[in-house]
């Protein structure tokens, strides 16, 4: 192990609310997480490149946008030739390990774009029990892809499962994932879940590199607490659906957003003029829901977190069992964020309120300041040359992302005056952008003469678009502006200019 160069632990959930840690809410309990933002820096604007899993996922180990790296939405590939930052570390000698969900690849193969996250290879235990790697640079991988009691269970998890003696694990996952399964309270005993899982095998890696003597990348992919809302005991009766707040629509707030907006209030809406392909459009349905289903589900969700939390706390003390903490970057994050019941709408789907693209985000290293909170702007995309840099290696020219690590060490006050946030659900129709900075956010819309604008010092909740308002004009013309060179200034290529022709 070189003892200039840190160890990497980056530790992701699914679909987390920005708000959703102990330190900023105190319903929940996160323990660990606190522990974490106390002894390192929390940064309180963070923003995912894209509010989708497989986008977003692909973002953080390319270091690229996904209009570039190519994989723009769920339920396609990333390119398996490109540069990561993981083959990039492996390269350098560092342990690379990734241990949970990847999502890089989508629920189906053909030709063109073959899958090993896609049914029937998903139950196929016999290949999950010689393919460790290497896999988008990672030379250890032990993969989960399911939520909850979804169908996709399978790969490495169903091994762990089995090596524990639970070899009836199918009968607590659906066959079929078009047919409705349990709510809220899981019969999955917590030893057998994946939350488990993802922190036992997580540490293995660690104990592995620490035995070899080598540096380590490690990235602990927690599945939840993406829905289905479905937790085992005692996560899911750890909150009283009665205590925990929810988010709330405020009458006529939609009245100036975009026509899908609306629609999510209705009944029985009509999104076929958004639908351009057989795939769905997150989010494009009802979001009606009974205040006490509402207030079970978050509930629920809270349970999941806290129980992640667990999960984290044996990850951080395996850490300082083996005297690695003091030497380890350590990255709590997640892919992007969740609705829970803020205007009016659940879950996730193509509306760029901060709830689902802000996201949190805390750093514990050495030189990092302890027990800080910052709003300097972070981007997932950034992560990759962040780590290159901070590991002493070279930043390739292709990738978009900011070195963070002044902003990490408070060496500077912000790298960043502006975050991107894509949203590409079809090929045409549901094409949207999102220029975030300080102060405002606008969001434009392909082909569409709508658009949003919020003024985050005056309205945080985001209630009034000033997109239209004669008032904000100048703003609006000036943020466009802004936004046009942000988009300008993003671009990159492979290589660099090295001749006059």
């Amino acid at each position: 192990m070189s003892g200039d160069r840190p160890n990497i632990l980056l530790i992701t959930t699914d679909q987390h609310h920005f708000e959703c840690l102990g330190v900023t809410n105190p319903v929940l309990q996160t323990p660990n997480l606190d522990r974490l933002a106390a002894a390192g820096t929390r940064f309180d604007r963070a923003y995912c490149p894209n509010p989708l899993c497989s986008p977003s996922r692909s973002s953080i180990i390319t270091g690229q946008y996904p209009s570039s790296h190519g994989c723009w939405t769920i339920g396609t590939k990333l390119d398996e030739e490109l540069p990561t930052v993981s083959g990039l570390l492996s390269g350098a000698g560092y342990a690379s390990s990734l241990i949970g969900k990847a999502h890089f690849q989508p629920l189906a193969s053909n030709p063109e774009q073959t899958s090993l996250e896609a049914p029937p290879r998903l139950r196929d235990l016999d290949f999950w029990r010689e393919f460790h790697g290497p896999y988008y640079g990672f030379d250890h991988i032990e993969l989960a892809r399911n939520h909850a009691d979804e169908a996709w269970a399978g790969q490495h998890y169903a091994l762990w499962m089995e090596s524990r003696g639970l070899t009836d694990w199918r009968d607590y996952f659906r066959s079929d994932n078009g047919r409705p399964g349990p709510k809220h309270r899981w019969r999955l005993p917590e030893e057998h879940h994946y939350t488990t899982f993802v922190a036992e095998r997580s540490v293995a890696a660690i104990e592995r590199a620490a035995a070899a003597g080598e540096n380590f990348f490690t990235w602990a992919s927690f599945q939840d607490p993406h829905p289905p809302y479905l937790v085992p005991e005692p996560w899911a009766s750890l909150y009283d659906p009665a205590d925990v707040p929810i988010g709330r629509l405020v009458p006529g707030e939609l009245d100036a957003m975009p026509p899908w907006f609306g629609l999510t209030q209705q009944q029985r809406p009509d999104f076929s003029p958004w639908q351009e392909t057989p795939y769905e459009n997150h989010g494009f349905h009802s979001h009606l829901i009974d205040e006490a289903e509402l207030r079970r589900n978050v509930a629920t969700y809270y349970g999941m977190i806290s129980f992640i939390d667990a999960g984290v706390g044996t990850i951080l003390a395996a850490l300082d069992r083996l005297g690695l903490t003091e030497s380890t970057i350590i990255v709590f994050t997640t892919d992007h964020g969740h609705f829970l019941g803020q205007h009016g709408l659940t879950a996730k789907g193509a509306f760029h309120y901060e709830d689902l693209i802000r996201i949190p985000m805390i750093v514990r290293a050495a030189g990092v300041p302890a027990g800080r909170q910052t709003s300097a702007l972070q981007s997932l995309v950034d992560y990759a040359p962040t780590f290159l840099a901070a590991a002493g290696l070279q930043v390739p020219e292709r990738m978009q992302g900011l070195d963070q690590w002044p902003a990490w060490t408070g060496a500077v006050d912000a790298v960043r005056d502006h975050a991107l946030v894509e949203n590409r659900h079809q090929p045409t129709r549901v094409h949207v952008r999102t220029y975030v900075e300080d102060r405002y956010k606008i969001t434009v819309h392909r082909d569409q003469p709508y658009g949003e604008l919020f003024d985050l010092a005056d309205d945080p909740g985001e209630h009034r678009n000033r997109f239209d308002d004669p008032g904000y004009a100048t703003i609006r013309a000036e943020l466009t502006e802004r936004f046009l060179n942000a988009e300008l200034a993003r671009e990159r290529s492979r290589y660099p200019r090295i001749a006059v022709a």
